[in-house]
């Protein structure tokens, strides 16, 4: 295989036509050949500006020589020094605003496809049994961390690897968090990628107990004055969803993107066999445009419906992934942009039956730096609908903050934490990812883990 240093390899998907039917990973990723290919286009640099665009500081140069050199194992043993997820970052990191958008190579074509890349090594690595390595010994002391989603696995798995005896504790009944309720099948399989991932956290020595809600089951303060625990990292997500407050919302067929989502990724209500029920509407309207909208979106068509995203800005201004929008429009999804809802209509069984919108356009920018939206007078409209997913993001579940004496949370119910090292209000307690910032990414997620596993680290090693 050859390849114009200036254009990356092309990766393999599934067909559109045919995707769009069923919930089987879209993306197929690199076989070897390609991925070797892809490789020789890195430069290698040695200010290596990648690495500055990623979160939790993988060195990329590093790992894509292994690549290019066939080591694979050696390059999956690289990018786990700094990373306990790397088959879901390859497939779910907004690369393009981060490594890749770093890179040299896209200054005069296409940046080098490092989330393909990373993808291809981490899958190869779980094809071939071999896992991160740990610590050789343990130093007797014990952290908590509660949640199991990218912040809490990420925490959990740097501090096994400094020889912390780690207990997560998870909510839910299976771990993984907002990989395995939020982000659907045919983006991040969950028995191949998600499950795999892990039981490699787990081969570090960490332990997972599910069904242990903080606050309800036990406290922080139980847990570190009855259960011997030095350290507690809060990596409990956001998971308590936004709605408009607008006319009608109150309407049966209305629902978050949260729960839509749970349903039919953690539950797996899209199967026909599924004890857990979903909603299967005909004409389906989506109220966002971030990576949620573009999940829920394409989790209805699957099921069935003609779905609309409905947005109140310009494609421009989508927070969604170009690559998730892209997707979305190749599977058919209508997007209806520069509208914004203004009142759910419902018929007489309390059941929606419409959507009355409004148009758009762009004013001056507001303090996001995007162009604010604003309503062009008279031109209300009603779309006929029969199911609304309200997309609009989430915040932290107040019941940690309020059942934890001394813990801070700010006006938007967050937990205030120090950025650089995860510090909470409280002593020996340490915080990070959505439970701090609000809905995010998982790779900032990620990325709050490891420094909270080097403030904890830190406090620990003083103590």
């Amino acid at each position: 295989m050859t390849t114009d240093v200036n254009v990356r390899v092309p990766v393999r998907e599934q067909d559109a036509a045919e995707r769009a039917h069923n919930f089987e990973e879209v993306c197929y990723g690199y076989n070897e050949e390609e991925a070797v290919c892809e490789s020789t286009r890195c430069l290698n640099c040695q200010n290596a500006q990648c690495v500055k665009g990623c979160p939790v500081a993988i060195d990329i140069p590093a790992f894509i020589a292994q690549v290019k050199a066939q080591d694979f194992e050696q390059a999956y043993q690289i990018i786990s020094k700094s990373s306990s997820l790397p088959a879901v970052c390859g497939r779910v990191c907004p690369q393009e605003t981060q490594c890749e958008g770093k890179c040299i190579r896209g200054f005069k074509g296409d940046p080098v496809s490092i989330g393909k890349l990373e993808r291809f090594v981490a899958d190869w690595a779980r094809d071939h049994g071999i896992k991160p390595v740990g610590a050789a010994s343990k130093n007797g002391k014990k952290v908590a961390v509660i949640g199991s989603g990218p912040a809490g696995l990420t925490c959990a798995g740097d501090l096994a690897r400094l020889g912390y005896e780690v207990t997560i504790f998870e909510a839910l009944h299976e771990p993984g968090g907002v990989l395995v309720y939020g982000i659907p099948e045919f983006r991040l399989p969950k028995e191949d990628v998600v499950l795999k991932e892990i039981e490699n956290v787990k081969s570090l020595g960490v332990k997972i107990e599910t069904n242990v809600v903080i606050g309800k089951t036990v406290s922080i303060d139980e847990l570190m004055q009855d259960e011997g625990f030095d350290a507690v990292f809060i990596g409990s997500g956001a998971g308590l969803p936004k709605f408009m407050n607008i006319p009608g919302e109150q309407a049966g067929g209305v629902f978050s993107a949260n729960e839509y989502l749970t349903r039919s990724n953690l539950m797996k209500a899209f199967k026909e066999d599924a004890d857990t029920p979903i909603y299967r509407g005909k004409k389906v309207a989506v109220v966002g445009g971030g990576n949620v909208a573009m999940d829920a979106a394409r989790t209805a068509l699957r099921l069935g419906a003609e779905v609309h995203i409905v947005y109140r800005r310009s494609e421009e201004e989508l927070p969604a992934r170009v690559e998730e929008v892209h997707h979305a429009k190749q599977e058919g999804i209508i997007f209806d942009l520069l509208t914004n809802p203004v009142e759910i209509l419902a018929d007489e069984s309390g059941w929606v039956s419409g959507m009355k919108c409004i148009r758009m356009e762009l004013g001056e920018p507001d303090e996001s730096g995007r162009r604010r939206p604003v309503e062009v007078p008279g031109s209300e409209f009603v779309m006929e609908v029969d199911a609304v997913i309200m997309s609009l993001g989430t915040s932290p579940n107040p019941l940690i903050s309020s059942t934890t004496e001394g813990l801070d949370v700010n006006k938007w119910k967050c937990i205030i934490a120090d950025e650089e090292n995860g510090a909470t209000t409280k002593e020996g307690v340490y915080a990070g990812g959505d439970a701090v910032t609000g809905a995010a990414t998982v790779i900032l997620a990620m990325g709050a883990g490891k420094a909270a596993a080097r403030g904890i680290d830190e406090y620990l090693s003083n103590k």
